[in-house]
């Protein structure tokens, strides 16, 4: 069944990019699709930590956190990074659902004394995909470490530690922080690339808004999701999942041989639909499938074959709940 799935070490798939440069040491992405939302005031951590998915007790100076605001039917609204920056909390976020997110956040705000504002204008996000990247900036190479760097925020991706670091710069300095670095900006294809062969879900293409389940995306192996922390918005529809084993699908990376087929192209096996494609870039693509189609194949999405390829960190057994 799906556990013959085709599986590859995580260093084995950063090797097999190397024809793309996607690990090149002096290289940043730019990703003009990400935003910063700022939250202040005396309530913001305890505010968070009763809507989002993580727990906000581990954000620190020296640790970032990943989360996701859910439905209370447990289904993705966005993800984003969790940064604190002295008294404020910056969230890293899709820049596309950053409007939505700030309205949502503030329906529940009522009488908590939380500000939020958008401050994308006044940073860049910068990806650095390179699994040593945090030797470069003296970090441990865990995920989430993160420190100061002068005006700069710079941390281990807190989902995956061989997705590189990630680095929330002010934009005026951004130009003196690549030079100071040794950094060389460079197109966020280079990001796609690394984050689609690890299997990584980010953005509305690979989780839709109001679709996308946190257990069948992966949300409790990349430590989106915790569930000895209490309550969050969708909790118990994910709880149950987790503990039931519900999940039938699973969001895997899959090979793609032919043309790259658009995100929502259905997925099918001996003509019967199992799955559809989310993101994808080249020949590397994010998939939903159900779980008896990851090792079934082959798999045909308008004319391309898909052949999944689970790097170590996705789980089919106990933990991710099949």
């Amino acid at each position: 069944m799906a556990r013959a799935a085709a599986r590859l070490p995580l260093a084995r798939i950063v090797e097999a990019y190397g024809d793309h440069d996607m690990a090149a040491p002096s290289a940043a992405a730019v990703l003009a699709t990400r935003g910063i939302l700022e939250l202040s005031g005396a309530d913001a951590r305890t505010f968070l930590q009763g809507l989002v998915t993580a727990d906000l007790g581990r954000l620190a100076p020296d640790r970032a956190i990943w989360a996701a605001l859910l439905t209370a039917q447990g289904r993705c609204l966005a993800e984003f990074a969790l940064v604190e920056d002295g008294p404020r909390i910056l969230l890293d976020v899709e820049r596309a659902g950053l409007e939505a997110l700030a309205r949502r956040l503030a329906l529940y705000k009522l009488r908590a004394a939380v500000t939020i504002d958008d401050r994308s204008a006044a940073w860049t996000v910068l990806a650095l995909p390179d699994p040593a990247a945090a030797d470069r900036f003296g970090l441990p190479a865990e995920r989430g470490a993160c420190r100061r760097l002068d005006d700069a925020l710079v941390f281990v991706d807190p989902r995956l530690a061989a997705l590189g670091v990630r680095a929330l710069v002010p934009t005026d300095r951004r130009d003196a922080f690549l030079a100071a670095q040794a950094l060389a900006p460079v197109d966020a294809a280079l990001w796609d690339r690394h984050r689609l062969a690890l299997g990584v879900p980010e953005g509305a293409l690979d989780l839709p808004p109001e679709k996308a389940l946190a257990v069948e995306s992966g949300f409790l192996e990349l430590d989106i999701v915790s569930l000895t922390k209490g309550c969050f918005v969708g909790q118990e529809l994910t709880a149950r999942m987790a503990h039931r084993g519900l999940a039938k699908r699973r969001l895997v990376p899959v090979r793609v041989e032919g043309p790259l087929p658009p995100p929502g192209t259905i997925v099918r096996l001996d003509g019967r639909e199992v799955g559809e494609v989310r993101s994808g870039r080249d020949d590397r693509a994010l998939a939903l499938l159900r779980l008896e189609a990851l090792s079934a194949g082959p798999l045909e999405a308008d004319g391309a074959r898909l052949r999944p390829e689970l790097p170590g960190w996705i789980e089919l057994g106990e933990k991710s709940l099949t």
